[in-house]
């Protein structure tokens, strides 16, 4: 069985460990830069370029420190900015690492970098989006030019913790803008929206990377049990 759970049961599953100053981000980072580095394995151009599709908060910097190791790998990254802001530790990482950036209003620079991306990671939004998860502004803006451009290259998308543009507790899909992911990599426990329609499908694979959160949600009731 698999269980799903309310991003704010995760949250609060979290809660204790950060207190602690463990550093959550930094291994879900890794383990996303792994599975990232499995997908380019798979292609015939296992050093990309990989897009990472950057938004605001701590999805985005989870993409940026993914996209910190495999620069410093050699592996061709570039992000393109959702927003002004970035996480800035993640972008420093990503800068200092070699990540070559795109502003969120460089619609054609965004665009080459789309044609050339054998992976596109959706780094936009995570868990802590609002009560619509609906994308907006320039992050909608650079969905909608990415999406036919993936379709017709056949590009691998890695999502973030889920894709953007899903409801992490229900599943609902509120604007169609919303990347199909080949692989979702989900951290800590399966969000509840990932086994739910019509968001399954949109996610793809999901691999789930343990955190250690196990004693925290076993005190739990999952919003999901699915087979």
């Amino acid at each position: 069985m698999v269980a799903g759970y309310s991003a704010a049961q995760v949250r609060a599953a979290e809660a204790p460990h950060l207190a602690r100053g463990e550093p959550l981000m930094r291994r879900a980072a890794a383990a996303l830069a792994s599975a990232i580095r499995g997908v380019l394995a798979d292609s015939d151009a296992p050093h990309g370029p990989v897009v990472l599709l950057v938004g605001a908060g701590d999805n985005g910097g989870d993409a940026l420190f993914a996209g910190a190791d495999l620069a410093r790998d050699g592996v061709d990254v570039v992000g393109v900015a959702t927003s002004e802001r970035m996480h800035p530790g993640g972008r420093e990482a990503a800068a200092e690492a070699g990540v070559r950036f795109v502003g969120p209003d460089d619609t054609d620079a965004a665009r080459a970098a789309f044609e050339s991306a054998v992976v596109l990671v959706d780094g936009i939004l995570g868990t802590g989006t609002s009560s619509s998860p609906a994308l907006r502004g320039a992050a909608r803006d650079l969905v909608e030019l990415a999406i036919p451009i993936v379709e017709r290259r056949g590009t691998s998308v890695v999502a973030v913790d889920l894709p953007s543009g899903i409801h992490p507790d229900d599943g609902t899909v509120p604007d169609p803008r919303v990347l199909h992911a080949t692989l979702t990599v989900t951290f800590g426990a399966v969000k509840a929206g990932l086994l739910r329609g019509p968001a399954t499908g949109y996610a793809g694979r999901v691999e789930l990377v343990d955190l250690g959160l196990g004693d925290e949600l076993a005190a739990l009731a999952p919003l999901v049990l699915t087979d």
